[in-house]
């Protein structure tokens, strides 16, 4: 695995690396060894699936509090996503600040988001799905949120959210989530 550090401190993107032949091709996207040694969280204890019916589908921006706050590895298996992390750490050096790659089932780039970000996504193609692997178990009680649309981070959508949920049009923006 490939593992692009980004400038946003303990995210990263992963491409897997391919041996191919005849057949297609093997690639490993999940190694203990190998995240640990990028001083990334390696525990999985809950995997989920994400199905998005309708391309411009937007979900987030989600995360947990501790002690609860987990990390994610996100792969998309079907169709295609901007997939955005914002660091909500008020002592980091990158408050406020976001990132946001294209995951795709033709690219199979993953996005690892540490504890303490916050992360959506937007669909940019009907029948998206994506895979999560995640460090701690969701916790309905520590299960938070901030504005997808929020100005004063200012994510750049590639395009007009179609689809958003009452509950994520109802977080606050992220000064008055912290």
């Amino acid at each position: 695995m490939k593992f692009i550090e980004t400038e946003l401190k303990g995210a990263f993107i992963i491409e897997p690396e391919r041996a191919e032949d005849e057949r297609g091709f093997f690639a490993r996207t999940f190694c203990v060894q190998e995240f640990s040694a990028h001083g990334l969280d390696p525990a999985v204890v809950q995997c989920n699936i994400s199905y998005n019916q309708r391309r411009g589908t937007l979900r987030g921006l989600h995360y947990q509090v501790p002690p609860h706050a987990e990390a994610r590895l996100v792969r998309c298996t079907a169709g295609a996503v901007y997939d955005v992390v914002v660091d909500i750490r008020p002592d980091s050096p990158t408050f406020k600040r976001w990132l946001g790659v294209e995951l795709s089932v033709e690219n199979r780039k993953m996005f690892y988001v540490p504890e303490g970000y916050a992360h959506g996504f937007q669909t940019l193609a009907d029948g998206t799905e994506l895979f999560y692997q995640m460090s701690k178990a969701y916790a309905p009680l520590a299960a938070r949120g901030i504005r997808w649309d929020d100005p004063a981070i200012g994510i750049s959508w590639p395009m007009k959210p179609l689809v958003v949920s009452a509950r994520d049009r109802s977080y606050p923006a992220l000064q008055a989530a912290t």
